[in-house]
């Protein structure tokens, strides 16, 4: 009787198929939506992941000026940036930031999802937020990827 042999399948970048979405960012939880792009780009979404391999596909997020934060963290949550001088920590409510960059709120969100390391890096290299409806992405031809709003 023979014996039966299995073996596992590795993606690498020879194998891995890589699509472009759009998200829509309009009455989206910025928690929940930037979850589930950050598994987009991770290549969660996708049957042969892999978790040292960047398998992940691109991300276009529109209406970022438009998302929405639970809860009292509109007034409450408090975004730092050090500049690594004495006295330069500076500290910037989310309804301030939201009104001057309102990229920045999903950009951080997502990168903080991501791991911490080169593979990291690379993978959120792959996100690009803009505040409009306007991208200059089009031909690259992006499907539009669906989250029920949750509230």
């Amino acid at each position: 009787m023979s014996k039966l042999h299995f073996t596992t399948k590795h993606a690498n970048e020879a194998t891995v198929q890589r699509n472009w979405y759009v998200v829509d960012g309009t009455n989206q939880t910025v928690g929940r939506m930037c979850a589930k792009i950050a598994s987009v780009l991770r290549g969660k979404n996708k049957a042969y992941y892999t978790p040292h391999v960047d398998c992940g596909d691109f991300v276009i997020v529109l209406n970022a000026d438009k998302v929405k934060l639970t809860g009292n963290k509109m007034e409450e949550k408090e975004y730092l940036t050090f500049s690594g001088y004495p006295g330069g920590q500076k500290g910037e409510i989310a309804k301030d930031l939201l009104k001057r960059r309102p990229e920045v709120v999903i950009e951080r969100a997502v990168k903080g999802m991501l791991p911490k390391n080169r593979l990291g890096r690379k993978m959120y290299k792959k996100l690009f937020v803009y505040a409009g409806t306007e991208h200059p992405h089009g031909a690259q031809k992006p499907t539009a990827l669906n989250f029920p709003i949750i509230k």
